[in-house]
């Protein structure tokens, strides 16, 4: 009888309403290929249904966050084969996923990884990381949203400059461009991650969900149609239990006990 030693291409772990996605293919920096891109998808699908998660967390390793696409999945792909193959399924549970999501980045998160992190609600860096989208330099551009989410995140120009030269962008440099929320001291990117999680987790949520929609759906509508849906979204949370929990527990100088409802 033979015993499967291979280590699962993703860690799961649960940190009481908080759950980790460790990506963990080390001797490959992470490339994502089919079975690690299937296993993001279950992880998070997992968490996003336990009704005792109310964030998640996606970080690699201190060195790397995912290296790019494993290109052994693509060389010798036509353009029906990758069509075929719907790279697009493993990533929406992640971009759709109906709880905060936030990356944790030590090092490089390079074409498909750099979009993982995109997708998430944002991101935690340290001066270790590099975030790039190399694909034009194997032929290719990025498919996962990379050319619109940098766009929006950075604007034109440094968008510009990191699709069409593969130019690397540094954790400081994201940082203070806006492509990265929050810098982490050196090597606490995860730490710092896992807090802010927690404080996530912490908030009501119909009123995060709320919150998360507005933002997602907001940022590409004229003004007045985006101002019109945050007042909706606003209106309805005066419906919930958690309003007069939150409002009685501040009024009352105690710390409020929010029930999702």
């Amino acid at each position: 009888m033979t015993t499967d030693t291979t280590p699962p291409p993703v860690l799961v772990r649960r940190e009481g309403a908080v759950g980790l996605v460790t990506l963990n293919r080390p001797e490959k920096r992470n490339a994502l290929d089919l079975t690690m891109r299937a296993a993001i998808a279950a992880a998070v699908e997992e968490l996003a249904r336990d009704g005792e998660i109310r964030a998640l967390v996606i970080t690699g390793s201190e060195t790397v966050f995912a290296a790019g696409a494993d290109l052994n999945l693509l060389v010798d792909k036509g353009a029906q084969d990758v069509a075929d193959i719907d790279l697009g399924q493993y990533w929406a549970p992640v971009a759709n996923c109906g709880k905060p999501v936030i990356a944790a980045v030590s090092g490089f998160a390079l074409g498909a990884g750099c979009e993982l992190a995109l997708m998430c609600d944002f991101i935690v860096a340290d001066e270790s990381a590099r975030f790039g989208q190399p694909e034009l330099a194997v032929g290719i551009m990025p498919g996962a949203g990379g050319t619109q989410r940098l766009v929006r995140s950075l604007g034109k120009q440094v968008a510009g400059l990191m699709l069409l030269t593969g130019e690397q962008v540094t954790g400081t440099r994201a940082f203070q461009l806006g492509l990265v929320a929050d810098l982490a001291d050196p090597g606490h990117a995860l730490a710092r991650a896992m807090e802010l999680a927690r404080k996530a987790a912490r908030m009501p949520p119909k009123a995060v969900a709320a919150t998360r929609r507005v933002l997602r759906q907001g940022a590409d509508l004229p003004l007045d149609a985006a101002l019109a849906l945050e007042n909706r979204e606003f209106l309805l949370l005066f419906d919930t239990a958690d309003k007069t929990e939150g409002m009685r527990a501040f009024l009352d100088k105690r710390k409020p006990d929010f029930k999702g409802f």
